[in-house]
């Protein structure tokens, strides 16, 4: 039936399908969750970014922009996407190698693209075309992956996040390897074969500790003992535990926070914004935080679970759970459970290109719930 311009459809059981504006489509709960977290995290930024409405506008640009490649995407059907899937990851092979030769340096990393007009990271970008390869690889082969298949796979996860960690950006390319990882795991790879590759893991760890730079082992042996260059390398976490405890829990009340106010919190609005909402809003606000991601989370795992064939099932899937990756890791290294590795916390830390291979990635999960239900009877 419709509503002036609004569309509503039953199942034969008298289910409401999801609101349709004219032909858009859109899923609402999602969009909610979304729209929440990011007002809690802009009300945080405000002070991380010590009241200054000039940053926080740059940043609700930023936030523009991303709801912008949020609502694009979700109208693209997911056949169009699996057929672009294998270029979107070509580019995006592309685009590191260009970094590698001609990247933009800063903060003695090269990662950057500078096109004039706008400044990006590739590397952001193959956070959703690992996962997006291995489902489109997966998609017309039968699951559990034959042994054959794991080497493709392997290939099609590794290389782009090797090139991610000569940048040298680790963090990121950790991430990558979640999302392929994750991919290839709810493939239905059989735990026999999850764990010959944690073995193998195991093994390679001299081999990795052997290349990696000496800043990213500080960071290892100071995740280890934070105490033992407290005003070094221990610096940055130990500052971050004594926010997190002082804020007990009710917390000091927005702007109210010292460390972050006093600048003895680093990188306050990015990497360690989790500890300024603990220090001003105390446990209940991180509760309240993590509760509105575990219902992104689960609503896309519901998705995950009602999507119509295996490319947007195993898609569906691993963007949920790597969202989920990106919490715990962020939330475990402000915490001193996880080295540092620099991944931002979603939609709370500043910042542009994650925020908007998020929303993408959720547009997404929109695009494949909605040509769910234009495909149900």
């Amino acid at each position: 039936m419709s509503l002036g311009g609004l569309e509503l459809g039953t199942h034969p059981a008298g289910a409401l399908r999801p609101l349709r504006l004219r032909g858009i489509v859109m899923d609402f709960p999602l969009l909610i969750c979304l729209l929440a977290v990011c007002a809690y995290g802009f009300i945080v930024l405000y002070s991380a970014l010590e009241e200054s409405t000039a940053l926080l506008t740059r940043q609700g640009t930023r936030l523009g922009i991303a709801l912008t490649a949020f609502f694009v995407v979700a109208q693209i059907q997911p056949r169009i996407l699996r057929a672009w899937t294998p270029w979107l990851f070509g580019v995006g092979l592309g685009l590191l190698m260009w970094v590698e030769i001609n990247g933009d340096i800063g903060n003695g990393a090269q990662r950057w693209l500078d096109l004039g007009f706008i400044r990006f990271q590739p590397s952001e970008m193959m956070k959703l075309a690992v996962p997006m390869m291995v489902a489109w690889f997966m998609h017309e082969r039968s699951l559990p992956p034959k042994f054959t298949h794991l080497f493709v796979l392997m290939f099609v996860v590794f290389v782009p996040a090797a090139m991610i960690a000569r940048q040298p950006d680790l963090g990121t390319a950790i991430l990558v390897v979640g999302a392929g990882g994750l991919a290839i795991v709810l493939a239905g790879v059989s735990a026999r074969v999850i764990l010959a590759c944690g073995l193998l893991a195991l093994g390679c760890v001299p081999l990795l500790w052997s290349q990696m730079l000496d800043y990213q082992r500080a960071r290892v042996t100071t995740f280890l003992n934070p105490e033992s260059d407290p005003l070094g390398a221990g610096y940055n976490i130990i500052q971050s535990k004594i926010a997190l405890g002082s804020g007990g829990l009710f917390g000091k009340g927005w702007l109210n926070g010292t460390q972050a106010h006093l600048e003895f919190l680093p990188e306050r609005s990015t990497d360690f914004v989790f500890a300024v909402m603990g220090e001003e809003f105390g446990l209940l606000g991180l509760l309240l935080l993590l509760g509105i991601y575990l219902a992104l989370i689960g609503r896309g795992l519901y998705i995950a679970s009602q999507a119509q064939d295996t490319y947007t099932r195993l898609l569906a899937g691993t963007l949920s759970l790597t969202f989920f990756v990106y919490v715990f890791v962020n939330a475990g290294m402000v915490c001193g459970l996880l080295p540092i590795v620099g991944v931002p916390l979603p939609f709370i830390s500043a910042g542009g290109t994650s925020m908007v291979t998020l929303m993408a990635g959720f547009g997404i999960l929109v695009a494949i719930q909605g040509n769910k239900k234009l495909l149900a009877p």
